[in-house]
């Protein structure tokens, strides 16, 4: 009997002595309760949502009304043409939003609240990346519902068009660790701001959103072969058009990989030197 009393206190501290949560599912915990929290605070101001709801409302009907006519002879073969390079550049530009509200936490003093936590250091970036799915989503959604209520309509299979879809939802949570990191770096959310905007517009004007590469200037053509937005724009046009797709869905993974494994340990880098 006294054998089993005091192997029990060491059967105890064996078990402690195993962690019931193991790094990596802390981390998962954590960051999706931290996401939970982006959500909450993105339904409680709706207004947030005005870029990715009205912007390519008014991109498309500006574009395709106003220059439809002008750059392809018909309304109908431009909006056909346009929407999935409205829908890529909606939600690069989206993506911005992250960086501004991270810097505006980070003023508040929100993130220091988050550093007296026994959680991840890296749970609050990861958590506020993963709850911005929600804002690739609507914007997805409201892109094609409007496109579709000018005339847009998807002449591939429907499984093809939800992979374009989810291709245009990755590449925009890749992409999203460039304005984290920049949100770190900076120190005002309009710096943020600015400077992404300086960033992102070379990327979706100097691209095949608006126009066919091969009308543009030789000298050009070179950069926009090689832009991660062409990729995916040519990418999404083949999902959604049944057009041939050739090796753009792949360039567009190895862009999405490629933002990862850049962007994302300069962003935890600079996160723990700043908070």
């Amino acid at each position: 009997m006294s054998t089993l009393v005091d192997a029990a206190p060491t059967t105890s501290r064996a078990l402690s002595t195993v962690s019931p949560n193991p790094r990596p599912f802390r981390l998962v915990r954590h960051s999706l309760a931290l996401a939970k929290r982006s959500l909450i605070k993105t339904w409680r101001t709706p207004e947030a949502l005005i870029d990715v709801t009205l912007q390519p409302v008014l991109f498309l009907v500006i574009f395709v009304y106003i220059f439809g006519g002008a750059v392809s002879g018909s309304t109908h073969d431009y909006l056909q043409f346009l929407l999935p390079g409205i829908l890529a550049q909606t939600i690069a530009t989206g993506s911005i939003a992250i960086g501004v509200n991270l810097n505006t936490d980070i003023a508040k003093g929100v993130f220091d609240r988050f550093r007296a936590l026994p959680i991840p250091r890296s749970a609050p970036l990861v958590g506020a990346v993963l709850g911005d799915v929600v804002r690739y989503v609507i914007v997805t959604v409201s892109t094609l519902a409007i496109g579709y209520l000018l005339g847009f309509r998807i002449d591939a299979n429907p499984l093809l068009a939800l992979a374009g879809c989810l291709l245009a939802v990755l590449f925009a949570l890749c992409l999203s660790w460039l304005p984290v990191f920049v949100s770190m770096k900076v120190r005002t959310p309009g710096a943020v701001q600015g400077l992404m905007f300086a960033l992102i517009m070379p990327l979706s004007f100097g691209s095949n959103v608006f126009v066919s590469t091969d009308t543009l200037p030789g000298w050009m053509q070179a950069f926009v072969k090689v832009n991660p937005m062409t990729h995916l724009v040519d990418a999404m046009r083949g999902l959604f058009l049944g057009t041939p797709v050739g090796p753009h869905v792949w360039w567009t993974l190895a862009w999405c990989a490629g933002f990862v494994v850049l962007f994302m340990p300069l962003a935890l880098r600079a996160y723990r030197k700043k908070v």
